[in-house]
């Protein structure tokens, strides 16, 4: 979405004008210079009742999978930022997105979506001001846990045969793994209920996740002390449901199941929205 504003040039004719002008200009700068986690951190001040959602992307996507559900959230007036989950590794992602949730000012909600929420499950361990965990379509291992063995516990994922891997230079030599869902699949085993119109862009688009991630060991569990929510998507190829259900229960999570594929947050944002909100709300009773 983009936003125009027009700006009709007007002669000052008095001191006052003047000064008023000047006061505006400053204005704008300090607007147009303010970075998107410091713009949440000023949204809500004291007299904000509602608190912030911070939403974390999983593998393959980007924050723009979160947008039918910003929209509604906006709409409903909670101030709402989606972090940039590098992909790179699950220690890694958790530090990054730990210190992006300390520009937020109040309490917090927080919910990750596929392996975001492996990244939420640790990056919230310890926080006082995330209130609740809301899973979607995710992850939530104890420590310990990768989601190989999740996906060997509970077999039948179409996932893992539709991946393409890629090799990578690493920073400080060595080589990495990338993984991209193979274009020709991307529609059928992660998003089965969007438009091909829409999911052939995803594939275009698609972000790598390192390899990694899929054997990295958890070191901590939020869900153990934070209440959590959690969405089973029930038509998912990618995490399948069982495997969700069984970690929504293992946290004793207040749960829904929806008629979705794992793109969930695409296909029906409205019910994502819609378990976001009773998590929200439970925060302030």
């Amino acid at each position: 979405m983009s936003v125009r504003t027009a700006f009709r040039p007007v002669r000052p004719v008095r001191k006052s004008a003047a000064l008023l002008g000047a006061a505006a200009a400053v204005a704008a700068l300090t607007l147009t210079t303010t970075t998107p986690a410091n713009a949440a951190k000023h949204m809500h001040g004291p007299s904000q009742k509602k608190p912030t959602v911070v939403l974390v992307h999983g593998a393959f996507v980007d924050s723009s999978s979160w947008n039918g559900v910003i929209e509604r959230l906006q709409r409903d007036g909670y101030p709402v930022v989606a972090a940039a989950n590098p992909l790179r590794g699950l220690a890694n992602d958790a530090a990054y997105v730990r210190s992006f949730l300390k520009s937020v000012d109040g309490p917090i909600v927080l919910a990750g979506h596929s392996y975001g929420g492996s990244v939420i499950s640790d990056a919230a361990a310890g926080d006082p001001d995330v209130k609740a965990l809301v899973y979607i379509a995710a992850f939530a291992p104890e420590k310990g846990e990768t989601p190989a063995e999740l996906g060997e516990k509970f077999p039948g994922a179409a996932l893992p045969s539709a991946l393409n891997a890629v090799p990578f230079p690493l920073p400080g030599g060595g080589t990495g793994t990338d993984l991209f869902i193979k274009a020709d699949k991307f529609h059928d085993v992660f998003a089965a209920d969007v438009p091909r119109s829409v999911t052939d862009l995803a594939a275009a688009t698609q972000r790598p996740v390192a390899e990694s991630v899929f054997g990295e060991k958890p070191t901590k569990a939020a869900w153990k002390t934070i209440p959590s929510w959690n969405l089973i998507a029930t038509e998912d190829r990618a995490i399948t449901p069982d495997a969700q259900r069984f970690m929504a229960d293992r946290a004793d999570s207040h749960t829904v199941e929806v008629k979705a594929s794992h793109a969930v947050t695409v296909s029906k944002p409205g019910a994502v929205t819609r378990l976001i909100e009773q998590a929200a709300r439970a925060t302030t009773h």
